[in-house]
C-alpha cells in the first residue's frame, strides 16, 4: 500500500528513477543538439539544407517509434514489474548512443553510415518509449496522494535537465578545441556520445538496488496482475476512451509546447536567427536553468487546484505568444539594421586570414577579351556596440585583357542579399534572448509539470504502465517530436515568412486546448492503488 501521509524513502525513489531517466533524455537529445554537425558527417556534400532536413528526419524517426516502445515495454512493465523493465530500457538507450559515436562517416562507408545511424536511432526511440512510463508510474506509486503532483514533477524535470546536461557537455567539449577539431570526422562532436556509457553505468548500478513499486508488488502477491495488458488497455471501450482523451485533450498539446519552447527554439536561433554556436547554447542553458524549478512549482500547485487548467493555460499562452516571441528574436538580431545604425563598423582579422576571405571563385562567362567571375567571400564584422558577425556575399567581377594578361578588373555587381551568420550579441541583447526563451520554457513547465500525475490517475494499476505510456509517447514522440522537422521544412518551403513553421505547434496546441477544456475533468484521484 502507498503511505498516504508519509514520505519516508521517497527521496531515494525519486533520485534513482530520475537519474536514469535524465541520462536517457541526455542520450536522446545530444543527436538533435548536434544535428548541424552530424548532417555534414553522415550525408554527402553539396546541399546543406537537404542534409540538415535528412538529419532532422532521422532525429524524428526516433520519436516516431516511441509509441511502439511504449507498447512493448509497457506490456512488460505490467507483466513483470516496473524495476526490471526500465532497467532494460536504460541499457538499450546507453548502448545505442555509444555506438552512434562509433559509426564512420559517409565519406568512409557511404550510404551505410546514415542507415546505421537510423537503426541506432530507432533503438533509442524504442527504449525511451518504455522508460518514461515506468519511471513516472514507479514514483507515483510510492508517493502520498496529497503530494503526487509535486513528487512526480521531479520526473518531469528530467527531460529538460537532460537537455541541459547535453548542452553543457557539448559546450565543455567545444570550448576546449578549435572548430576544425570539433567538426572533423573523428572529432570532438563524438565525445558526448562516448561519455554516455559512463553515465549509464552509474545509473544501472543505482537502479539494481531499487525495490519494486509497493503497489505493483501487492498486486502481484495477490495474483491480480493483468494477463494481457494490451487487450485490457485498448480492447475495453471505457479504457480506450480514456487513452484517446489523454492523447487529444492533454498530451498532444503538451508535446508541441515542450518541443517548441526548448528544442525548436534552439534550432531557430541556430539556423534562422544565426546566433553563434556557443552563445546559442549559452542562452538556452541560462533559460533552462532558471525555468526548471517551475516544474516543481506547478506540480505542487496541481495538488491543490487540479491538473487540468494549469496544463491548458500553458497551451493557450503558447498559442497566443509564440509568433510575437519568435518574431522579436528575429528582429533583435537583424544584421542589416545593426549595420545601418552603426557607422563604427570595421573588419576583424581572424587567425591572421585576409578579410574579406575569398572562399570560392566560379567563372560564369568567358570570351577572347576576358571573363566574368563570381567571388564567394566571407567578411567578419565588428561593430562599435560590441556585436560581431560574419557576412557571406557573392560579388560579380569582370576581368579583361591587358598587356600583362587578364589582370584588369571591373566591379560589376555587389550581392544585394548577403547572408549573416555566427552573430555574437551584446550582453543586454543576450539577456533579452534568455528572458524570451525562459518565458517559453515557463509555458513548458505549466503543461509538463502536472502531466505525470494526471496520466497516472487516469488508469488502474494493473494496466497503468501500458495505458499511460502510449498516449504520452504519441503526443510527445509524434506530435511533439515532429516539431523541429515540420517547422524547418515549412520554413524552407515557404521562405517569405520565417515564422511559418510555428503554425504547426500553434494549430496542434489550439486544438488540444479546445478538446481538453470541453472534456477533461479537473478532479484529483486520490486512490490509485487498485
Amino acid at each position: 500500500m502507498i503511505n498516504e501521509n508519509g514520505t519516508k524513502g521517497i527521496g531515494k525513489v525519486i533520485f534513482s528513477s530520475s537519474l536514469g531517466t535524465l541520462i536517457e533524455w541526455y542520450d536522446f537529445y545530444i543527436f538533435g543538439m548536434l544535428a548541424k554537425t552530424i548532417s555534414t558527417q553522415f550525408f554527402p556534400d553539396g546541399n546543406e539544407t537537404a542534409a540538415l532536413l535528412s538529419t532532422l528526419a532521422i532525429f524524428a524517426a526516433g520519436f516516431l517509434v516511441r509509441p511502439f516502445g511504449a507498447l512493448v515495454f509497457g506490456r512488460l512493465g505490467d507483466l513483470i514489474g516496473r524495476k526490471y523493465t526500465f532497467l532494460l530500457t536504460l541499457v538499450l538507450m546507453g548502448g545505442s548512443t555509444f555506438l552512434i559515436g562509433l559509426v564512420p562517416s559517409y565519406k568512409a562507408i557511404g550510404i551505410a553510415a546514415p542507415l546505421l545511424v537510423l537503426l541506432l536511432r530507432l533503438i533509442q526511440g524504442l527504449a525511451l518509449g518504455g522508460e518514461y512510463g515506468g519511471a513516472a508510474t514507479y514514483v507515483a506509486e510510492h508517493a502520498p496522494a496529497h503530494r503526487r503532483g509535486y513528487f512526480t514533477a521531479w520526473i518531469q524535470t528530467t527531460a529538460t535537465l537532460g537537455l541541459f546536461v547535453a548542452l553543457g557537455v557539448i559546450m565543455a567539449v567545444k570550448n576546449n578545441m578549435s572548430d576544425a577539431d570539433f567538426n572533423k570526422e573523428w572529432g570532438g562532436w563524438r565525445y558526448p556520445f562516448w561519455i554516455s556509457i559512463l553515465l549509464v553505468g552509474v545509473s544501472i548500478y543505482i537502479r539494481l538496488k531499487m525495490n519494486e513499486s509497493p503497489v505493483f508488488a501487492k498486486l502481484k502477491a495477490e495474483k491480480k496482475t493483468s494477463v494481457n495488458p494490451l487487450k485490457e488497455s485498448f480492447g475495453h471501450r471505457s479504457n480506450f476512451k480514456m487513452v484517446l482523451l489523454a492523447l487529444f485533450g492533454a498530451v498532444m498539446g503538451q508535446g508541441v509546447i515542450w518541443y517548441t519552447g526548448q528544442f525548436y527554439a534552439q534550432s531557430f536561433l541556430e539556423n534562422t536567427v544565426k546566433i553563434e554556436f556557443m552563445q546559442n547554447r549559452e542562452i538556452l542553458l541560462w533559460a533552462i536553468g532558471l525555468a526548471t524549478p517551475f516544474f516543481l512549482v506547478f506540480g505542487a500547485l496541481s495538488d491543490k487546484i487540479g491538473r487540468k487548467w494549469i496544463m491548458l493555460t500553458g497551451m493557450l499562452l503558447g498559442v497566443v505568444f509564440y509568433r510575437p516571441i519568435f518574431g522579436e528574436l528575429l528582429k533583435s538580431a537583424d544584421a542589416k539594421e545593426w549595420m545601418a545604425k552603426d557607422e563604427g563598423r570595421l573588419y576583424i582579422k581572424i587567425e591572421g586570414k585576409e578579410n574579406p576571405l575569398i572562399q570560392k571563385r566560379d567563372t560564369i562567362e568567358r570570351n577572347k577579351r576576358g571573363f566574368t567571375e563570381l567571388q564567394y567571400s566571407t567578411k567578419t564584422w565588428g561593430l562599435s556596440s560590441g556585436i560581431r558577425f560574419t557576412e557571406n556575399v557573392v560579388d560579380t567581377f569582370y576581368y579583361y585583357d591587358s598587356e600583362s594578361g587578364f589582370n584588369n578588373m571591373r566591379y560589376l555587381a555587389h550581392d544585394k542579399n548577403p547572408t549573416y551568420n555566427d552573430k555574437i550579441l551584446t550582453s543586454p541583447t543576450k539577456w533579452k534572448f534568455i528572458f524570451l526563451i525562459w518565458v517559453m520554457i515557463i509555458f513548458v513547465t505549466m503543461v509538463y509539470g502536472p502531466i505525470a500525475a494526471f496520466l497516472v490517475e487516469l488508469f488502474p494499476t494493473k494496466i497503468r504502465y501500458t495505458s499511460m505510456s502510449l498516449p504520452y509517447h504519441i503526443g510527445n514522440g509524434v506530435f511533439g517530436g515532429l516539431v523541429p522537422f515540420i517547422a524547418t521544412l515549412l520554413t524552407a518551403t515557404f521562405t517569405a515568412d520565417p515564422l511559418v513553421g510555428l503554425w504547426y505547434p500553434i494549430g496542434v496546441a489550439a486544438l488540444c486546448f479546445v478538446i481538453g477544456a470541453l472534456y477533461l475533468s479537473n478532479k484529483i484521484d486520490k486512490k490509485i492503488d487498485d
